[in-house]
């Protein structure tokens, strides 16, 4: 299971999806707002933690530049919200459960584990425009200096 990846220019797959606080999120209630969303294997795992708090810890200034910052992965709203409260994290975790947000954004398919093909979540980045539209479709990225490199690049550092 292969799905296609985005690239700069390409329309913003729509989604409405579940919240760790048990709302919706609707992509395009933030039309109008630039968007960084960023996909993640599993909640409470070291390296999705880790990337989650660098995200919190950078939110102040993302958001002083335009951009809000939304996380996405396949676990349970529930087990989002654990997270949510175990690492203060303090902007929307949403759950993707049956994959096909993840897989529209060609975030889910085939990746290298430990040396092994497996299928799941490829830890990636977007940067969506307020016009909703595609403007960095990052794949594979590092949970460990990911948020950094991405401050650099989007010229906040």
């Amino acid at each position: 299971m292969t799905s296609s990846r985005l690239t700069p220019g390409d329309l913003a797959p729509e989604f409405t999806l579940p919240t760790d606080d048990g709302k919706t999120l609707d992509l395009k209630e933030l039309r109008g707002r630039k968007v960084v969303l960023y996909a993640y294997p599993a909640a409470m795992t070291p390296g999705c933690t880790k990337q989650a708090c660098d995200f919190r810890d950078s939110l102040a200034s993302l958001q002083a530049a335009g951009y809000e910052v939304v996380g996405i992965s396949p676990d349970q709203p529930a087990k989002l919200a654990k997270f949510r409260e175990r690492d203060a994290i303090t902007f929307p975790l949403v759950a993707d459960v049956d994959k096909a947000v993840l897989t529209a954004y060609g975030a889910y398919g085939e990746k290298q584990l430990y040396g092994k093909t497996v299928t799941g979540v490829i830890r990636s980045t977007f940067v969506i425009d307020a016009d909703g539209r595609i403007e960095r479709a990052l794949y594979n990225v590092k949970a460990t200096g990911h948020v950094a490199k991405l401050r650099r690049d989007l010229g906040l550092d």
